[in-house]
């Protein structure tokens, strides 16, 4: 028998005064993108902001249905309108900002499982990482420099 031994290094930012202004921006453009969320069931609103290799910055929210598998995340929404539009430009940073309209959510909210593996066939299509910002409505904010450090026994095409 032989023993993995996985590790993930995050960054951890007591706030947005804490980072660089391009990703302040780029958080305040994800926090934008929540107010446009659509989640009367979850009453849980996500905003997404990617910046992309040639300067663009596409957005998106959470967008729930009556018919739950039928909604969709905001990171996915994001991503997949990004893979859509400007195929082939390479995603360099996704900023996500999350909360609840019940209660103040103050603890980083990362992305759920099915967005990681969505996140993941861009890194892995771009063969570079993507860095992730994620927070609640305010507080901290946990860096993570790939999708690999969130994910890191990926399913992807070499498996295939």
């Amino acid at each position: 028998m032989k023993e993995i031994k996985i590790e993930t290094t995050l960054s951890v930012f007591e706030d947005l005064k804490e980072l660089p202004e391009n990703i302040v921006s780029l958080m305040k453009q994800a926090e934008e993108a929540r107010e446009k969320a659509y989640a009367p069931y979850s009453k849980f609103l996500v905003g997404v902001a990617i910046q992309l290799e040639n300067g663009e910055v596409i957005t998106g929210s959470n967008q729930e249905n009556a018919s739950y598998p039928s909604g969709l995340c905001a990171e996915r929404t994001a991503i997949y309108y990004a893979g859509a539009k400007y195929p082939g430009v390479a995603m360099k940073s996704m900023a996500i900002m999350a909360g609840s309209t019940i209660h103040k959510t103050i603890t980083p909210i990362p992305p759920c499982g099915a967005c990681r593996q969505a996140i993941a066939e861009y890194e892995v299509k771009q063969d570079e990482p993507i860095e992730i910002y994620f927070m609640g409505e305010s507080g901290k904010v946990v860096k993570s420099e790939s999708l690999a450090n969130l994910l890191p026994l990926v399913f992807d095409k070499s498996v295939l």
